[in-house]
C-alpha cells in the first residue's frame, strides 16, 4: 500500500469484498444534537471508485417512493461503523449507471398503466355529470 504513515493508520481492516450490482446495507453513525444514533442505507451499489484506498469510494442507490437516491460513501469514513454485503449480482459491467434510467423508464410504464386504467373512470364519472346537468335542465 502507498501514502504516508497517518493515511496508513486511518484505513479500515473490515471492509466487505463488494462488486457493482451487489445489495449492501451501510450503518452510519449520525449526531443529532447531543444524542448518536446509527442510521442504515440499503441499496444497490452502482460504482466502486479509487481502488481501497484511503480516496475509495463506493455509490449505492436505492428507490424511496418512486424516487431514486444515491449516496456516496467514502470507503474509510470514521462514521460508517459497518458494511453488510446482502447478495451478490453478476454484472458485466463497471459502472451500473444505466439502472438510473432503467428504473425511470419502469416507473413512467407503471404511470401510463395507472393513466390508461383510471381514463376510463374520469371519463364515466364526466359523462354522470353531464347526464345528470341535462336533466336539472329539462325539469
Amino acid at each position: 500500500m502507498q501514502g504516508t504513515a497517518i493515511e496508513r493508520s486511518m484505513l479500515r481492516t473490515d471492509l466487505p469484498d463488494m462488486r457493482p450490482g451487489d445489495t449492501v446495507r451501510v450503518y452510519q453513525k449520525v449526531k443529532e444534537g447531543d444524542k448518536e444514533r446509527v442510521t442504515q442505507f440499503e441499496g444497490v451499489v452502482l460504482a466502486c471508485k479509487h481502488g481501497n484506498g484511503i480516496t475509495g469510494t463506493v455509490t449505492v442507490r436505492k428507490v424511496i417512493d418512486g424516487i431514486g437516491v444515491e449516496r456516496v460513501f467514502p470507503l474509510h469514513l470514521p462514521t460508517i461503523t459497518k458494511i453488510e454485503v446482502l447478495r451478490h449480482s453478476k454484472v458485466r459491467r463497471a459502472k451500473l449507471y444505466y439502472i438510473r434510467d432503467k428504473a425511470g423508464r419502469e416507473v413512467r410504464k407503471r404511470m401510463k398503466q395507472v393513466w390508461r386504467e383510471a381514463a376510463p373512470a374520469v371519463v364515466a364519472k364526466a359523462e354522470e355529470e353531464k347526464a345528470s346537468e341535462i336533466a336539472v335542465v329539462e325539469n
